[in-house]
């Protein structure tokens, strides 16, 4: 019996969609799985894409490639669990959904439950984050800090800033895609690019958390 899939992807920005960057890592870890992990032989019955943020859950091509998947009896396959949402009730509702069966290129043996925990966890954590950023604000408000208003030197010098860690995040991307594919831990990638004599974007050595950070802008 023939398995079949129907693909869906989504970037927070258009910029995002039109760079590449995001749907191509996306692809990425979607081929992973199917390469790896899905039964034999499989169908790709469509797949689509949306330009939306995940907090938004009114997402047109979301709803084409769920009434697909419904119809033909077929699994929506995602990347990452927050392509499909960043809320975890609306994941919650798509796997009551008896219909529908979700499955998640990386995290490709998890179980409903565990995506249920997992988005239950992210969601805790970014609510934390989010109140965390606040109180902060609130802090250096409390002190005389003025807040807002970058001056334009400032945006420049911060936008200079992304675009260098855009472009050595690219430099290594041969490197330490592979390597996380393949099952490598972050520190293990530190040291191959150590080894290897590359530096970070400050000139300095590698270590789990700018390989971490190195990954995320290679994936968002």
């Amino acid at each position: 019996m023939t398995r079949k899939y129907v693909i869906y992807r989504r970037v927070s920005t258009a910029s995002q969609g039109e760079s590449g960057l995001g749907l191509e890592a996306q692809d990425r870890d979607i081929a992973l799985f199917l390469d790896n992990y899905s039964d034999t032989p499989f169908e790709v019955l469509g797949t689509f894409t949306d330009l939306l943020s995940g907090k938004n859950d009114a997402r047109p091509e979301l709803q084409k490639a769920i009434t697909l998947a419904r119809s033909e009896g077929a699994e929506l396959l995602v990347a990452k669990l927050d392509r499909l949402s960043r809320k975890v009730s609306f994941i919650a509702a798509l796997m009551d959904d008896k219909a529908l069966k979700i499955r998640v290129a990386s995290m490709p043996h998890a179980d409903n439950f565990q995506l249920h925990i997992y988005a239950a966890l992210a969601e805790q954590e970014r609510d934390f984050i989010s109140k965390r950023t606040r109180a902060a604000l609130q802090e250096a408000k409390a002190r005389g800090v003025k807040l807002g208003g970058l001056r334009d030197t400032t945006m420049k010098r911060n936008e200079a800033a992304r675009q260098a860690a855009d472009a050595a995040a690219q430099r290594v991307a041969q490197i330490i895609l592979p390597m996380r594919d393949s099952g490598s831990t972050l520190a293990q990638i530190a040291d191959a690019l150590n080894a290897a004599k590359i530096t970070t974007p400050r000139g300095r050595s590698w270590a789990p958390m700018t390989v971490s950070n190195a990954l995320k802008r290679l994936t968002a």
